[in-house]
């Protein structure tokens, strides 16, 4: 079995070696993304593996792997909004994810980055650069006082509201397709709106689909509380960046956590001393009350090892027998 795994990073390599000797299998990696100038790498490859931030576009790339006799992608990831999955579909490609790779290791993220911002990690650390000691204007409160509103309630929302409730918080929560297993947990709100209004701290744990793009805008983050923070470490074309900032600066909102932005093209890279050429990016670290983290809630040891690994299961598992429990059947809409 011959693979090639797209997108692949040094942290990743030692998992795809051991990997490799104990399934008898070769694979070839590169740091390249998969696009419309890489995918003849592919040719004479078995299966592919990929992770990447940005979009697979054009029906090009996919009736080239078509041809090179690829029949599947695994993405590394558990998110899949970079893959047109219509133009997978027509082109006889099956698509896999890892949906639940460690959902504690992105939930713990949305703790970290819930407690930070309600002591004032962020606005501190800017002062104590500037040599400003001072406690001024900065009084916290204890998780314990607040009400958490989970987004989204799959394996990492109802880990992230279990973590929450831990911590003696107030939890409710919504999702269009309530968890029974959270029920004991978090008290499920009737509406997005019901959660923005009530909630002190609002953690996003729902994938990006047509239908959530830009959930959160200008109408809904009117809806929070003046004091209330943001969370968000799913995808970042949740949330109208724009909005966010005019929120953030008009003072409707009290401060926001972005582990992942809408775009991503910045991720993973050192761009110190070049221009960022990205004005809502730029705005956003330049405020005090803006926690950012460049999409890290993946990045632990157990989350790296079984993306690998439950990744190239699924490569295996599919050229094996033409599909995997970990297929993503419908097309997003």
């Amino acid at each position: 079995m011959n693979i090639l795994m797209y997108g692949v990073q040094d942290h990743e390599k030692k998992i795809i070696a051991d990997w490799a000797e104990s399934h008898e299998a070769k694979i070839a990696t590169t740091p390249d993304f998969l696009s419309e100038q890489t995918v003849a790498q592919a040719k004479g490859f078995d299966g592919i593996c990929i992770q990447q931030p940005i979009a697979l576009g054009g029906s090009t790339l996919y009736a080239q792997l078509k041809s090179y006799g690829i029949k599947q992608i695994a993405t590394r990831t558990a998110g899949y909004d970079m893959i047109d999955l219509n133009e997978a579909e027509k082109n006889d490609l099956i698509v896999t994810n890892v949906p639940a790779y460690s959902p504690y290791a992105v939930a713990e993220l949305a703790v970290t980055q819930a407690m930070q911002l309600v002591r004032h990690i962020p606005q501190f650390q800017k002062r104590i650069v500037n040599k400003d000691f001072r406690w001024s204007g900065l009084l916290s409160k204890e998780i314990r006082s607040l009400t958490v509103g989970i987004i989204g309630t799959g394996r990492i929302g109802a880990t992230a509201a279990q973590l929450f409730k831990g911590l003696g918080a107030k939890v409710i929560g919504f999702d269009q397709y309530p968890n029974d297993h959270v029920k004991s947990i978090l008290e499920y709100r009737p509406s997005l709106e019901a959660v923005l209004k009530e909630a002190d701290i609002v953690s996003l744990h729902t994938p990006l689909f047509d239908s959530t793009h830009h959930m959160i805008n200008r109408n809904t983050l009117k809806l929070m509380k003046k004091s209330a923070f943001l969370i968000n470490i799913a995808r970042g074309g949740l949330i109208n960046t724009e909005d966010l900032i005019d929120a953030l600066e008009s003072g409707e909102i009290a401060g926001a956590a972005l582990d992942t932005f809408e775009n991503e093209t910045v991720i993973n890279k050192d761009l110190n001393g070049q221009s960022l050429n990205d004005p809502l990016l730029s705005k956003l670290i330049a405020m005090d009350q803006v926690l950012l983290t460049p999409h890290i809630g993946f990045f632990t040891e157990t989350a790296i090892q079984n993306i690998v690994e439950g990744a190239l299961d699924c490569v295996v598992e599919v050229l094996e027998t033409g599909t995997s429990k970990n297929r993503v059947e419908q097309p997003i809409k």
